[in-house]
């Protein structure tokens, strides 16, 4: 079900109906992928069923025998970009360069060769017009608001030893934490406060936090804020992300950080890559907004890989994709490699909007960590989220997972917005000058 193009969308009224129709259309023999919803006809964090052209008239029978809380079915439309190649008049671009850029503006699928050659852009001009096509793309699906989520990462204890992570076991760099029930709500409360809509839990792969403390965590973010849930929290069984779904969790942020399994075996000596891939369909399967991401400049990584990437999120579609510089933490057998660029990043965060579109890419802490100003930059080539650094002051120094972190807060995150020239989403509760 690669080819959209000859694809029609299932847009239902509740992520319940969704799973319920999707489970029903399966179980009569129709395959049907589970997508981001395009823009046009809802929310970019809800989920639509895709299936092919020639099922059509076999699923609006099955639809109209079985009330499943479905709403419509439309064709998938390919995403222009009307006056692209006009906009561009004035930029250098070779023919090759052009061509892609004429495939953009028509909504035509890239290639990876074609994906690579706008990675590998060099020259000024090349990626000046790379960076306007991305945020033309995100102008046009997404509007200019940023959104902000905040980010509480309640534990640095963790069972793996991934060889760049500043909280792998047996590192001894940071002082270990656990927070509590109630220090996780009281910073909870605070994001509620000011506004914020989606709370993001975030720690280390740490079994002390069985299931069902989680569930209860969960249930009562729900119960006393009614604020979205992302959990990030790394490989679970498929019963676990299961149970934590029905809790309510909305998103799961589970990055790849590399298709190129040498790559993601050399960086995660105790990890196994089909693991991953197979949790990443689960949260899919499981009508999870879908989370993933990628690593710039890992040792041995290509533009080729980064390309993989890319089709690797459009082929799982991938609601949110984290894009940040490979950062090595001190203490780490990694330490002395080199940090990833921040000119790569950006042309992958550009390359990515394109590709797949109606998406959320963060404006990484990770790029703000190697340039004050890379937040900023992020949002002017296609990103469209920031994530604060909500953990409390006391705990938020020991989770290192990568060396010289910038702890984002309200105070920058509106400073790249206004530098960026976007909007502060209307639901925040607060102003740029309250927090000054």
């Amino acid at each position: 079900m690669d080819d959209l193009k000859h694809q029609y969308i299932i847009i239902c009224e509740s992520t319940s109906h969704m799973l319920n129709t999707d489970r029903l259309l399966k179980l009569r023999g129709i395959k049907t992928e589970l997508t981001p919803t395009p823009s046009e006809y809802g929310s970019i964090c809800t989920t639509a069923i895709a299936f092919d052209a020639e099922d059509k008239s076999f699923i609006e029978d099955i639809l109209q025998k079985n009330y499943l809380g479905f709403q419509q079915i439309h064709p998938y439309q390919p995403r222009k970009l009307s006056g692209l190649i006009r906009s561009l008049k004035n930029n250098i671009i070779s023919q090759p360069f052009n061509e892609v850029m004429v495939k953009i503006q028509e909504g035509k699928e890239l290639t990876k060769e074609e994906i690579v050659l706008l990675l590998k852009s060099d020259s000024q001009s090349e990626k000046e017009a790379l960076y306007q096509a991305a945020d033309k793309m995100r102008e046009e699906i997404i509007g200019d608001t940023v959104e902000i989520r905040g980010a509480i990462e309640f534990s640095n204890y963790c069972k793996k030893e991934c060889n760049y992570c500043g909280i792998r076991k047996g590192c001894t760099t940071p002082s270990r934490y656990r927070m509590t029930e109630d220090e996780i709500m009281e910073s909870v409360y605070q994001l509620h406060q000011w506004g914020i809509k989606t709370v993001i839990l975030q720690s280390g792969e740490d079994d002390y936090y069985t299931t069902d403390m989680l569930i209860q965590i969960i249930t009562r973010i729900k119960r006393e804020t009614k604020m979205g849930v992302t959990l990030s929290i790394g490989e679970k069984s498929y019963d676990e992300y299961q149970f934590l779904r029905e809790a309510g969790t909305n998103n799961f942020l589970l990055k790849i950080e590399t298709t190129n399994r040498q790559i993601f075996e050399f960086i995660h000596p105790d990890d196994n890559y089909d693991t991953r891939i197979q949790c990443s369909e689960w949260l899919r399967e499981l009508g999870y907004a879908n989370g993933s991401g990628n690593m710039i400049g890992l040792p041995g990584q290509t533009e080729e890989d980064i390309a993989e990437d890319i089709l690797f999120f459009k082929k799982m579609r991938i609601h949110m994709i984290g894009i940040g510089p490979f950062i090595p933490a001190k203490g780490t057998p990694f330490e002395t490699y080199e940090t990833g660029s921040i000119e790569m990043t950006l042309k992958a965060v550009a390359v990515t909007r394109l590709v797949c579109k109606n998406v959320y890419i963060p404006a990484t802490t990770a790029l703000a960590s190697i340039d004050p100003d890379g937040q900023t930059k992020a949002l002017k080539c296609g990103a469209n989220t920031i994530m604060l650094i909500s953990t409390p002051e006391k705990y938020r120094k020991n989770y290192q997972i990568y060396s010289h972190k910038n702890m984002i807060d309200l105070a920058s995150a509106f400073k790249s917005i206004a530098e960026a020239n976007r909007s502060i989403p209307k639901y925040l509760k607060v102003t740029p000058q309250e927090v000054v």
